[in-house]
């Protein structure tokens, strides 16, 4: 029964639901059509609404009350096409100050029918989908080739995991902060103005992004993370144990997995094993194989078992990993000239005391990067993702070598990411990120190779929602507002940014509590065991939508000083503010993300909200200059990603430039110094590979017919945006956009 207490509670609902007036009187029900979660519209029947309110009370063996049960539908906010959700939710409420026993038997009810209802056509959907990207409806992933039962049973729970890891953060918020704030985190989750990435790829949120310390592996192999294997002792274990040390760490991480350390490790064991100069007598026979008769059918040689050892490893992290939805374990290797070698492992010690040697190390390196090449002429093979760090000061490459064998591998046809730094103290990776080793005052996040850092989260901006919100709110919605009074706008926007920031900061660190709950708990093993530490990494802020705010702002996305100002007016505000709130437990960061899913969802939702979207297209760009635009220079895009740009952008951004052909050595030896001369640290060349799908011919260059048997069903390999995938595996909107790229001549 009803008491007083509860009549007043139900009475105030009826004035006031989340903040909006309701009037109290009988409402004209008539020709209201609610849309139910299938999408399909009915007449809204206030009926049915009533005795679902009535099953709820009799599941708890209470009374329903004629009086609060036609209190409750009369006084409901229907308007015309009204969501279902949004009814059960005022019914809720209104329950919640009624009876809570009774709210919660509601709500259970029909949280279970619909999540069946769900399931059921999201498991006839995902069937029919086109590929296992298209398939999947929360953060659709071309590093997942194939569509089986395996990623159809990955994708089932992701609704549950985003609600759970809501239900997580928002505790922590309300706890750390206050009530309010948890709601504003939904509240600014659901409006689109901030994106948490990798929501539902586990029940419980995992850390992003990891590199991990090699030496921990070189002492105690795989036990730190419960494994039962020691410590390599020779190259045979030491190949063996590395992809399971990938696919362990990869296991706890939304993200990759990155080993800066690999070839040093791996020429360590090989210098144990064939002496300090084996690189100098690669032909030296080290195991002969004999025939049943007698003679000889093998004789390998160093370089025959080196390769042996790189296909072991390089086919087994490409393998589709059970635990990560059947993708692939998403894997980065360094790759250092020089100076880069000494100073980052000038005082580097082995467990054995002895230190890496650089010329067996640089043969090394140049080994892999031509057995690589030539090895995806046989397999299209996506991982590792490979990064070349160059030191670049005082106008030249101080390793001129490596800055000619990366121009080299470029004409080639090989596919890798070039980092170009002034100091050996940052390294950077796929997808865009460094991070600086000695101070450690930034890092680059998305797939970094410095050791024993990362990215633990990343909260994304789409800036294209925010700068349309603020114009409308303090300009009336007045596009020329930029234009009109540069500074005024300068001011206020950066007023009204900060308390956004302020906000971000608060969720991160409400997410890094709980991390360090789990770390409390041992639940954390890569950490406890020493291969990275939780203070190392960092809570990332990204970027999305700035292009087409700018345009929104009636600006052209091209070198030139307005938008350069405009950029720095973002990217300076929030590098600014990321060291501002910098804490002993928290350090921050802002990137350009790749957004493979996130730049599609954007431009979805914004459009589909009212907002101004480029006509034409279907995503928003992950770069400072927009890849379709067919007057865009090469050069310029490299401009576009020079000091001028990523100057003031704390986590970086990578910069794709996109080819209809290789170039000459010299051409990209041209280009090499031309990004170090302005400051495009970090890029890559991209040349559709061609892959015939009736006989397996592949070709490092773009053709419509294969040229063994004549036949012309070809596919395409290139860059989603971090790594090398077939286009047939994009998702259908990643696919439109890919199209839409220009490939310059």
């Amino acid at each position: 029964m009803m008491n007083f207490k509860h009549e007043v509670f139900l009475w105030f609902w009826l004035k006031k639901i989340r903040g909006r007036p309701y009037l109290i009187y009988k409402k004209n029900f008539n020709d209201m059509t609610v849309k139910k979660t299938n999408g399909s519209y009915e007449e809204f029947d206030k009926e049915k609404a009533k005795d679902g309110i009535c099953e709820a009370f009799k599941s708890c063996n209470e009374e329903c009350v004629d009086g609060v049960l036609n209190s409750i539908i009369d006084n409901l906010y229907i308007y015309d096409k009204i969501e279902s959700k949004e009814i059960r939710r005022q019914i809720e409420e209104a329950l919640m100050s009624v009876n809570k026993k009774v709210a919660k038997a509601y709500i259970q009810k029909f949280i279970s029918n619909e999540e069946l209802k769900e399931r059921v056509s999201f498991n006839e959907s995902y069937i029919n989908a086109k590929n296992a990207s298209s398939g999947s409806k929360y953060d659709s992933n071309a590093n997942v080739s194939n569509k089986n039962i395996a990623t159809l049973n990955a994708e089932i729970p992701k609704k549950g995991n985003i609600q759970f890891n809501r239900y997580n953060t928002t505790n922590k918020i309300k706890n750390l902060y206050s009530k309010k704030l948890a709601d504003q985190y939904i509240k600014d989750l659901e409006n689109h103005i901030i994106y948490k990435h990798d929501e539902s790829t586990f029940g419980i949120n995992s850390p992003y992004c990891v590199a991990i310390q090699s030496l921990t592996f070189l002492n105690d192999g795989l036990k730190g993370l419960g494994g039962l294997s020691a410590a390599p002792k020779n190259l045979d274990s030491f190949c063996g144990m590395f992809v399971n040390l990938i696919f362990a760490v990869s296991s706890q991480f939304a993200g990759a997995v990155a080993c800066s350390g690999f070839f040093v490790m791996f020429d360590y064991f090989a210098r144990k094993e064939w002496g300090d100069y084996y690189y100098l007598h690669t032909d030296r026979p080290t195991h002969i194989r004999y025939n049943t008769d007698g003679t000889i059918k093998e004789e390998l040689t160093i370089d025959k078992q080196i390769e042996q050892y790189f296909q072991e490893v390089v086919y087994g992290i490409n393998q589709p990993a059970a635990a990560r939805g059947f993708q692939s374990a998403f894997t980065n290797f360094a790759y250092f000239d020089k100076p880069y070698f000494e100073g980052i492992y000038g005082e580097y010690k082995f467990p054995d005391g002895s230190s890496p040697k650089w010329e067996s190390l640089s043969y090394l390196q140049k080994k892999f990067m031509k057995w690589f090449n030539k090895e995806r002429t046989k397999t299209m093979l996506t991982f590792p993702v490979e990064t070349m760090s160059l030191l670049y000061k005082d106008n030249h490459f101080i390793d001129q070598d490596y800055a000619d064998f990366t121009a080299e591998m470029y004409s080639e046809g090989h596919s890798f990411f070039t980092y170009i730094s002034d100091s050996p103290d940052t390294l950077s990776s796929c997808c865009r990120l460094s991070n600086k080793i000695q101070e450690n005052t930034f890092s680059f996040t998305n797939g970094l190779t410095g050791e024993q850092t990362g990215s633990k989260s990343v909260i994304t901006l789409n800036y294209n929602r925010i700068i349309q919100n603020f114009v409308k709110e303090e300009y009336n919605g007045d596009r020329n507002a930029w234009k009109n009074n540069r500074d005024e706008f300068e001011e206020k926007f950066k007023a009204y940014l900060i308390p956004i920031l302020e906000r971000i900061y608060k969720y991160h660190t409400a997410y890094n509590e709980i991390l360090w709950d789990l770390y409390n708990a041992n639940m954390l093993p890569v950490y406890t065991a020493g291969f990275i530490n939780l203070n190392r990494q960092y809570l990332t802020l990204g970027i999305n939508g700035l292009n087409e705010a700018y345009m929104y702002l009636g600006g052209e996305c091209r070198y030139c000083d307005d938008y350069i100002e405009f950029c720095k007016m973002i990217t300076g505000t929030m590098k600014e503010q990321n060291i501002l709130h910098r804490t002993k437990k928290t350090m921050y960061n802002s990137e350009f993300v790749p957004a493979e899913s996130l730049g599609i969802k954007n431009y979805k939702w914004d459009k589909k909200d009212g907002y101004w979207v480029p006509e034409g297209r279907n995503c928003y760009t992950s770069y400072f200059f927009l890849p379709d635009d067919p007057n865009i220079s090469i050069l310029e895009k490299m401009k576009l990603h020079g000091n001028e740009f990523v100057g003031s952008c704390d986590g970086g951004s990578a910069c794709h430039l996109n080819l209809n052909e290789h170039l000459s050595y010299q051409q990209y030896k041209d280009l090499l110094k031309f990004a170090g001369e302005n400051g495009t640290n970090y890029f890559t060349f991209n040349v559709k590979n061609s892959e015939c799908r009736d006989c397996g011919y592949i070709s490092k260059h773009t053709i419509d017919k294969c040229p063994i048997c004549g036949r012309d069903h070809i596919s395409y390999w290139t860059r989603i945006i971090g790594y090398l995938r077939r286009v047939e595996d994009f998702n259908e909107g990643r696919q439109i956009e890919e199209g839409q790229r220009i490939y310059s001549e």
